[in-house]
């Protein structure tokens, strides 16, 4: 192997340790790879941006704006309201969200469909009083099973089917082709939620001081000069509150802990407060409290307004904001909105709200204008954005919208049209016809995702053309001692690793072109292979940072990380043993 091969071995290595170990951006460090492979010449300038038109990206990014629509035309409500029902226990609540989960994600980004359906599950969850810790999880990996039965399920799919297109020089899989193995995999995997995760799933809800809600830290100000100076607690109605309650006062740079119900307030005390959503609106109402906010130039009181609205939030690994305090992130300037509410792992963060330093996963409880919502759905500094205040959707064009969808899928199917070109005239009809903006498309578009995929297309071609494709192809045939079951396990177990350590997009298309280097060295038919990385490359469950879904549902869950580790490794080995069975059972692996 040429020095190419090694030193694209090394950007290789630099850009996996760095995907599992940094906070940077996993676009910016693909692009960086990208950007050394030209400089070095290893790649010319027509492989370098390959990535950018292959028909796989293009694809994706037109399914983005075809679930845009049918989001913001409130067809997933529609169909969630239909399902939901009145399950008799926490089995069938389980069974009751698998349905329209699994059907939805199997034709849509399942991140809109999760950010939609928590706010629902959650009320129908207290309605039916089942702990909402019972039913988030189901709810995440519903998604990413539902995501392995199409190939429009996930951009992973689309991304290695497109490049798979173009190392074969082939028609790659149809519509359908993977349902074979995603449906039955998407069925046991539902069987095996219904049956364990009951028992295994935790009970937070009776746990926790507020019924099944989240418990967050709240901070409030007592207004200067307001009609509550020179009261005591009891007084001033604070003492008896429903659902929340004072843990302590901040006065200047004095704490005042296990607060007595004689204390005095004074103008411009801060209360830290317990409770959960519900009971923040009432406690804002209380005339002489106003919401208190941290910024660079130190404390500031912001008045309620009815022009402002709650607003819940989820913190995402890639929000500038974290590994920073509140003060120091000027979260209010950066933002537009003021943070009342910081809760993590369903335990309140005691303390200054300013000096809390943000986390992925935090939830955030937000004053913002109602312009927040739209202006920030769509910004990934943020998984979930749910308006506690919003209306519930109109559904006049949901109908359309699963239409438009339907005609999709149909011409898809029978090959009338190309995937790419039935995307984009979906993507297009549902602008024209309304179920969706110009300006929500536009913002539906995850450039982050779509950079990520067209750099990660340059470092797979790399890996190709220098020879180390080869290189480690033949390492990996004498580890499997040439037998070709074992080659399809390892195929699948390292795909697995690596998605849950980087991006799911990152892990598949670096590791197709060596796979498919070791079925062309042993003579293997490379179908199951390719399959084998479409389905590791989704099946993520042990960890919520490993796929976003599971970290949106992180927070509303009241989690701990254990509780993933719980349910998830093993989750992971079951859905491996059947992906692979499948695949041996109905798959010639000989060429």
């Amino acid at each position: 192997m040429a020095w190419q091969g090694w030193v694209t071995l090394v950007i290789t290595a630099a850009v996996l340790l760095s995907l599992a170990m940094s906070r940077v951006g996993p676009h910016l460090i693909m692009m960086a790879a990208l950007t050394l492979l030209g400089a070095l010449g290893i790649l010319n300038a027509t492989e370098l941006l390959s990535g950018f038109s292959n028909s796989g990206l293009i694809t994706v990014a037109a399914m983005f704006v075809v679930a845009a629509g049918v989001h913001q035309s409130g067809g997933v409500d529609l169909l969630a309201d239909k399902v939901l029902g009145k399950p008799g226990g926490e089995r069938s609540a389980i069974s009751r969200i698998l349905l329209p989960v699994l059907l939805l994600s199997g034709f849509l980004n399942n991140t809109p469909v999760v950010a939609t359906l928590i706010p629902a599950v959650n009320t129908w969850a207290r309605k039916i009083r089942v702990p909402a810790s019972k039913l988030m999880i189901p709810l995440s990996y519903a998604a990413i099973l539902g995501g392995t039965t199409t190939l429009i399920g996930t951009s992973t799919n689309l991304v290695v089917n497109g490049q798979y297109q173009a190392l074969t020089q082939g028609e790659g899989f149809s519509l359908f082709a993977i349902t074979w193995i995603g449906l039955p995999v998407a069925i046991a995997g539902g069987l095996f939620m219904v049956l364990f995760f009951p028992r295994w799933l935790p009970n937070r809800g009776e746990e926790l001081a507020f019924g099944n809600l989240k418990e967050f830290t709240l901070e409030v100000c007592v207004a200067a000069n307001g009609p509550l100076v020179g009261k005591t607690i009891v007084e001033a109605g604070l003492r008896n509150l429903q659902r929340i309650y004072l843990v302590e006062i901040i006065r200047q740079d004095t704490v005042l802990t296990a607060v007595s119900s004689e204390q005095t307030l004074q103008g411009e005390d801060r209360l830290v407060f317990a409770g959960d959503t519900q009971a923040i609106s009432d406690l804002l109402r209380i005339k002489g409290i106003t919401a208190s906010s941290s910024n660079h130039d130190g404390e500031t009181i912001i008045k309620a307004n009815p022009e402002r609205c709650l607003v819940e939030a989820v913190v995402s690994p890639h929000c500038a904001a974290v590994g920073t305090s509140i003060r120091d992130a000027q979260f209010r300037d950066r933002y537009g909105a003021a943070i009342l509410a910081v809760a993590r792992n369903g335990e309140r963060i005691k303390g200054n709200l300013g000096t809390i330093q943000l986390a992925a996963g935090d939830t955030l409880l937000l004053e913002a204008r109602p312009a927040f919502v739209s202006r920030q759905r769509y910004n990934k500094d943020f998984l979930l954005i749910n308006d506690l205040e919003q209306q519930r959707p109109r559904h006049e064009k949901a109908y359309l919208a699963w239409a438009i969808l339907l005609v999709l899928i149909t011409a898809a199917t029978f090959e009338w049209i190309t995937m790419l070109n039935a995307a984009l005239i979906g993507a297009a009809l549902m602008i024209i016809t309304g179920c969706c903006t110009a300006s929500q498309a536009e913002k539906s578009l995850d450039l982050t995702v779509l950079i990520t995929i067209a750099a990660s297309f340059a470092l797979g071609s790399a890996i190709q053309k220098t020879g180390l494709a080869n290189l480690l192809a033949e390492n990996i045939v004498q580890l499997s001692l040439g037998q070709a079951w074992l080659l399809l396990v390892l195929t699948y177990v390292a795909v697995s690793l690596l998605t849950e350590t980087i991006t799911n997009n990152a892990a598949a298309l670096i590791m197709l072109p060596i796979v498919m280097s070791v079925t062309q060295q042993t003579g293997l038919n490379a179908e199951p292979f390719v399959l084998a990385i479409m389905m590791a490359a989704s099946a993520s469950f042990a960890t919520p940072l490993g796929y976003q879904t599971n970290l949106m549902v992180y927070g509303p869950g009241n989690y701990r990380f254990s509780d993933f580790l719980k349910v998830g490794v093993p989750m992971n080995i079951f859905i491996g043993a059947i992906t692979l069975s499948i695949l041996l059972w109905r798959y010639p692996l000989q060429g």
